[in-house]
């Protein structure tokens, strides 16, 4: 069942929640910062995004072993992509043809072609693949595979991994700054944030974090987004329930915002003037100002929420 309100169907952004313990999307008024839907999807969704239009996105239903294709203006599920067992996240290649899904239980990550929905292949990865990344020119990606603490650099060409690089305990997730030229991945366990030079896979930068009055186990980086309008940087740092803003001209950690609980990911708007957050325990988003960097306001949303992404209407 579709759960909707009528008062807000003309604004500007909506941003869509997968809710991990609902099996639904929370779809929140980005204008008024108001809930106006609740859809239901397949079993524990988790990894979302839109196709280049967004007319379509595509859903990780992680317990349902399937990829679901959303209607963005139906609200309806329409279809299925084959994604090997337990899809966790997704990437979509810049060609807007090929879509890959990290299989955390087979330690694989998949290939997918959109059209024909077949898988392409499937290519041998570190145990518990998770966070997955496409360079800006589509000729990398990478895979983060939480328990071997590796990234693994793909050639998207040949579908060959080319290099693996050792992090911190537990890499999360992973983003390419918009040049292509660094490579952002977090550890949580680790508590680390490693930055790659990506032409030649060496280290360049390791960010710690600390905050002041918590212990440094509770300090987990997860989510990661780079803007691109600004050097900013911000991490979700997991159950200290805070997020990390980073200077990414001079790499300093600037400040800390204090979220909802068990913060996990997070997204921009289109102008980047506001983050949201997915709160897990706390079952809510946190909207953040960018650029006074305090919240602005706490939306509830369903049991879990984990992925995010804002469409512009």
């Amino acid at each position: 069942m579709l759960i909707c309100s009528t008062a807000s169907l003309q604004a500007k952004e909506l941003a869509y929640v997968t809710n991990e313990k609902s099996n639904s999307l929370s779809v929140i008024d980005l204008d008024d910062y108001t809930v106006i839907k609740e859809v239901p999807v397949g079993e524990r969704p988790r990894g979302f995004i839109f196709n280049h239009d967004q007319t379509l996105a595509y859903i990780c239903a992680s317990d349902s072993d399937r990829i679901q294709i959303f209607d963005v203006a139906s609200d309806m599920i329409i279809g299925e992509l084959p994604s090997g067992e337990d899809p966790e996240t997704i990437a979509l290649h810049p060609n807007g043809q090929t879509i890959y899904t990290a299989n955390e239980d087979d330690a694989l990550l998949t290939v997918i072609d959109i059209a024909s929905q077949t898988v392409t292949t499937q290519i041998d990865v570190g145990v518990e693949p998770e966070g997955l990344a496409v360079s800006p020119d589509g000729k990398i990606l990478v895979v983060t595979s939480e328990t071997t603490n590796m990234v693994h650099w793909i050639n998207t060409s040949t579908n060959q991994n080319y290099a693996n690089s050792l992090v911190g305990a537990r890499p999360r997730a992973a983003m390419f700054t918009k040049d292509g030229k660094e490579l952002w991945v977090t550890s949580e366990i680790g508590g680390e944030l490693t930055v790659f030079d990506v032409a030649t896979q060496t280290v360049k930068h390791i960010f710690t974090f600390t905050i002041r009055g918590m212990h440094k186990d509770r300090i987990q980086p997860v989510g990661i987004v780079l803007m691109q309008k600004a050097n900013k940087a911000f991490v979700a740092l997991g159950p200290s329930n805070h997020v990390a803003v980073i200077n990414t001209a001079n790499m300093v950690i600037e400040k800390y915002i204090l979220v909802g609980r068990r913060v996990w990911q997070l997204a921009l708007n289109a102008d980047e003037s506001l983050l949201l957050t997915t709160n897990g325990v706390s079952s809510d988003v946190s909207i953040i100002d960018t650029q006074t960097a305090k919240v602005e306001k706490s939306v509830k949303v369903g049991r879990y929420p984990w992925g995010v992404a804002v469409k512009q209407l």
